[in-house]
Parts: C-alpha cells; sequence; structure tokens
C-alpha cells in the first residue's frame, strides 16, 4: 500500500514539469493568433481552388469576377476577426503573427481592388466572357447542360469574339499593363472553357454530338485572340541583342515591394549598400591575389582558380569532401546543433543541359542539384561550366544547399511553426538564412588559404551584383546585354553562367526583388547576431537554433520576436540594419 501511495505521489510531482515541457513545446508550434493565420491560408486556398483553374498543373493567376469578390469577401471576414485580438494582451509571437496576417489581408484587398477596377476598364475587350463563365458556374457542381443550348451559347460566343478581335485590329496600341491584364483574362478564360468542354464531353452525350465543333473553334479564337493582345502591348522591347526578356517594373513598384517585405531602404539606398559591399570584397580579393603572386591583379588569381576544376565525373565526390569540411568546422566552433536525421536524409542529383542554360551554379532543397557538363554539351559550354562550379568556388555553396542551408531550413520548417512557411514566405528569410552562412563560415575563418578566399568572396560579389544589376535593370537603367557584361567584367563569371544568370533573373518566375533578398537577407541576420550573439546575450547554437524554428517572416519580425518586447497593433517597418561609410 505504501508503496502504491509512493508511486502515485511521485507520478503527481511530476506532472508540473511535464506540462512546463508541453508548454514550452507548444509555443515552439503556435502563438495565439497561429490559428487565424492557419485558418486564413486554408480557406484562401479553398476559394481559389474552388473558383479558380489550372493550367499544366497550374493554378492561373487571372481571377474571374465571382472568384475576386468571394475572396475580397472573405478578407473582409478575416480583417474584423483581427479587429476582436486584444493585441497587448498577447505574447510577442502572437503580435507578430497578428501584424503579418494583417498586412497581407491588407495587401491581398489592395490587389484585388485594383484588379476589380482594371477589369472594369478592360471588359469591352471580352464581350464573351458571360457565356464562358456561366457555364463554369454550371460544371463546379456538374449541374445537368442542354447541349444544343450549350453549342448555341457557344457560336454566339465565337462571333463576339470575332466582332472585337476585328475591332481590335483595327485599333492602335493597347496601354501595356491592359495588354498584360487583358491576355492573361483571355488565357484563364480558354482553361475556363477547357474544364466545362473536358467535364462533359464523352460523358453527355447530347453535349458530346452538339458541342465539339463549336468548341474547338472558340477554343482556337482564344488563342488567336490572345497573341493579337500581346502584340498591341505598347511596351518597347529592349532590343539589345542579348535575346533575353523581361519587363522592369519601375521605382514606385520596387519600392511598394520593397515596403511590403519590411525593408526601410530606397533601391538607391541599396545599391549604395551593394557599392560597398562590392569595395569591400575587392579589397579582400586583392589581400588574395598579393599572397598567390599575381599582385593586384586578382583576375588573374581567379583565373588560376577556376582552372581547379576536378575532371567529369569526379564531381559528385568533391561535394561530399566540401560538405564533410563544412560540417567538421561547423562542429568545432559549435554554431549550430542540427539534428541527425537532417544530415542523412540530403539527397544528390545531377541537373540537366537544359536546365543548366538558365541555371549553371547549385540548386537546392531537400537535395543538392550540381550543375556540370555532360556528354551533350558543346565543347566550350562544358568548359564553362566545369571552370564556373570549380572546388574553390563550389567551397562556399554546398552547405549553402544542404545543411546549415537549404536543405536544413526545409527540413526545420516542417517541424516548428510550419503555419508561417506559406502565410509569410519570404526570399529575405529564404535566401537570407543560406547567405548568412556564407558570411558567417567566412568571418570565423573557414576560407583558409587565398585560393579558398577567392573562391568565397567570388559568390559574395556576385551577391552584390544581384542586388546592383535587378535594381537596375528594374529601374530602366541598364538592359539584359548591360547586365551581363557587368557579371563576366567585375565580379568575372564565364559568359555562358552570366547570360543564363540574367535570363533566369528576368524571364522565370522570381519576383523583382528576389535576386536583390541573397545578400540584403544575409546582412540582416547577420546584424541580428551581432546584436544578440557577440553582445553575449546567445551562444552561436542558441541563436541559430531560436531562428531557424521562428520559421518564414521578414527579418525584422525574427528580430522583434527574440527581443521579446510588445508590439503595437499598428506596428511600421522601421529597422536600419545597415551602417553606411
Amino acid at each position: 500500500m505504501k508503496k502504491n501511495l509512493l508511486t502515485v505521489l511521485l507520478a503527481v510531482s511530476l506532472i508540473p514539469s511535464a506540462f512546463a515541457q508541453d508548454k514550452a513545446s507548444m509555443y515552439e508550434q503556435a502563438s495565439e493568433t497561429s490559428g487565424l493565420v492557419v485558418q486564413y491560408t486554408q480557406d484562401s486556398r479553398a476559394v481559389n481552388t474552388f473558383y479558380g483553374v489550372t493550367v499544366g498543373g497550374f493554378r492561373t493567376v487571372a481571377n474571374s469576377p465571382d472568384q475576386r469578390e468571394r475572396m475580397m469577401a472573405l478578407n473582409k471576414e478575416y480583417l474584423q476577426k483581427l479587429e476582436k485580438v486584444n493585441v497587448p494582451k498577447i505574447s510577442v509571437d502572437g503580435q507578430v503573427d497578428y501584424i503579418l496576417l494583417k498586412r497581407k489581408i491588407e495587401e491581398n484587398q489592395n490587389v484585388l481592388q485594383k484588379e476589380a477596377a482594371l477589369y472594369k476598364e478592360i471588359e469591352s475587350y471580352l464581350p464573351f466572357a458571360e457565356t464562358i463563365y456561366k457555364y463554369e458556374k454550371i460544371r463546379r457542381r456538374g449541374g445537368t447542360v442542354d447541349g444544343k443550348e450549350v453549342a448555341t451559347a457557344f457560336n454566339q460566343a465565337s462571333k463576339d469574339l470575332e466582332a472585337i478581335k476585328s475591332t481590335v485590329e483595327k485599333g492602335g496600341k493597347i496601354q501595356e499593363t491592359k495588354a498584360n491584364y487583358t491576355a492573361d483574362m483571355v488565357a484563364s478564360l480558354k482553361a475556363r472553357l477547357k474544364n466545362v468542354y473536358d467535364f462533359y464531353n464523352g460523358y453527355d452525350p447530347l453535349f458530346t454530338w452538339w458541342v465539339p465543333t463549336t468548341y474547338k473553334k472558340l477554343d482556337e479564337q482564344l488563342t488567336a485572340y490572345e497573341k493579337l493582345i500581346r502584340s498591341k502591348s505598347d511596351a518597347k522591347p529592349m532590343n539589345d541583342g542579348s535575346g533575353i526578356g523581361g519587363l522592369p517594373v519601375g521605382r514606385e513598384e520596387l519600392q511598394r515591394q520593397l515596403n511590403l517585405e519590411m525593408i526601410s531602404y530606397t533601391p538607391e539606398e541599396l545599391i549604395r549598400l551593394a557599392d560597398q559591399e562590392f569595395a569591400w570584397c575587392e579589397a579582400e580579393l586583392l589581400k588574395a591575389s598579393r599572397e598567390m603572386g599575381f599582385g593586384d591583379d586578382w583576375k588573374a588569381a581567379q583565373e588560376k582558380v577556376k582552372n581547379s576544376y576536378v575532371p567529369a565525373g569526379e564531381q559528385p565526390e568533391l561535394i561530399i569532401k566540401l560538405y564533410n569540411d563544412a560540417q567538421e568546422f561547423i562542429n568545432k566552433h559549435k554554431l549550430i546543433d542540427a539534428p541527425a536525421l537532417s544530415h542523412e536524409t540530403w539527397g544528390m542529383q545531377m541537373m540537366s543541359p537544359e536546365r543548366q542554360l538558365v541555371s549553371p551554379f547549385f540548386l537546392g532543397g531537400r537535395d543538392i542539384i550540381i550543375s556540370y557538363p555532360t556528354n551533350t554539351m558543346e565543347h566550350d559550354h562544358k568548359m564553362m561550366s566545369m571552370r564556373g562550379n570549380n572546388p574553390y568556388f563550389s567551397r562556399g555553396t554546398v552547405q549553402h544547399e544542404l545543411v546549415p542551408g537549404h536543405h536544413l531550413q526545409y527540413f526545420m520548417n516542417s517541424r516548428y511553426r510550419a503555419y508561417r512557411r506559406e502565410a509569410f514566405s519570404t526570399p529575405f528569410s529564404t535566401e537570407g538564412w543560406t547567405l548568412y552562412w556564407e558570411l558567417l563560415l567566412y568571418e570565423k575563418g573557414f576560407a583558409k588559404t587565398p585560393e579558398e578566399r577567392i573562391g568565397m568572396l567570388f559568390w559574395r560579389m556576385h551577391r552584390c551584383a544581384r542586388i546592383t544589376f535587378s535594381l537596375k535593370y528594374h529601374l530602366g537603367e541598364w538592359t539584359p546585354q548591360q547586365c551581363v557584361d557587368y557579371l563576366v567584367n567585375r565580379v568575372g563569371h564565364e559568359y555562358s553562367n552570366a547570360h543564363a544568370e540574367v535570363k533566369r533573373s528576368f524571364e522565370g518566375s522570381y519576383p523583382p526583388l528576389y535576386q536583390l533578398a541573397y545578400l540584403v537577407g544575409g546582412l540582416q541576420l547577420f546584424s541580428i547576431k551581432n546584436e544578440f550573439v557577440n553582445s553575449g546575450k546567445m551562444t552561436h547554437a542558441e541563436f541559430h537554433d531560436k531562428v531557424i524554428k521562428l520559421n518564414h517572416m521578414p527579418m525584422e519580425m525574427i528580430r522583434a520576436s527574440l527581443l521579446g518586447k510588445s508590439l503595437p497593433a499598428d506596428y511600421k517597418p522601421n529597422w536600419k540594419f545597415y551602417t553606411f561609410k
């Protein structure tokens, strides 16, 4: 009896300790407002999935009127929910989630309102749209349709389209924004029409008998009409000989996006930042060049480094060595305690020749994707790929892609505050974390020889150049060819690698701020590290553990979370993280 009583008492005495542990674990996963973040994220997805349409596996960005109206109603609903939150009474992390969610919803609402106004301006170009929307609405719930009625409606839509097409052909140019939006709407309508047709055709006998010919005609007309609208844009293409397309967004849009990312600097100030960092890199390069016996000709020293490439077929072996070198250094300096499973579960892939045309260097995520020549590449491209991915250049990028870089980031982000990854994802966090490790390792002396320093400095200069060329392009000051030349002449890129870098920056799916987010985000986190680690408040391992568990969000909010000071509901970004000389 005494033994049983003692067991019960011991168990009861352990409850507060276990509860404290559970509570601590809980607050690594959630906050008082995280439920609203999750609900809004999922409700938004539900609305856009139900009312939207996919093309090639990707949802089109052009909303239908009812999709836009439903999303605007959802935004109002959640803004009303946020009004009921007693912000001063919740934790700092709850306040962070509140501030970020409110900013996100308000921005979404602002975009949708502007879109609604723009739709009214271009609606006359789409006299056939209501017919397609009508049958799409019926199709969503699988409603019964009259095949003859559908064919008649599609036939009338064809006539309406032909009439407006004739008017557009005879008319002049269309303002660029309107032309792009109208063409996107036509592409969306084409996808919605196909969605209706594919659902009923072959299943509904009368639909299958009446509709196919009218559908085919209308589908072909939409394809031609989209092409016509795009050709009518008054945008002035940059015929600079580079063969690289794209569309500069202008200073106003750049500043708007910087404000959204909580970057309290102008585009011009960021260019000045890049210039200052670039000058530091050049000074470091000169030191390394002199140590190698090349005097002040650092490009000659860099040329020697480029020619240190390993033979074809041996790059994967090199990656393993570089990874092990980095982990040994990180462990020696006790920089981070990464879970053993994160080291165990990263993989390796080889990049296709086609992908290397726009991604000449490593890529990563769960795996590291290696860019190195294959047998089908032309000789000059083979040599440029090997030289551009030499051991010294690669030394600074292997851990960028794996541990403690993107692989660890994705590993931890799926386990701690995962709701932030989708809701508040930003390249200043995604790429800032990985670039930060390049800065930290260099500061700690990971590059021991002048060749290793030149290799790591190449990437640091590259990140500076990304700020400069992307901003100058979007400000309308540089053409794509000038951007390519800058990478070749000032950073030391192989020409094909520089061309691929610029091409993917402006023709791909990257938003305007993505390329500058690497170094800017890295410098932001480096500044936070100085504030908390250099001051003795945390060890490196403690700091990195806390930061990576906070998941994706603007760096200013990561700093606010670590500071632990209460934030007002109407918080305005104001943090200056960089010192100009």
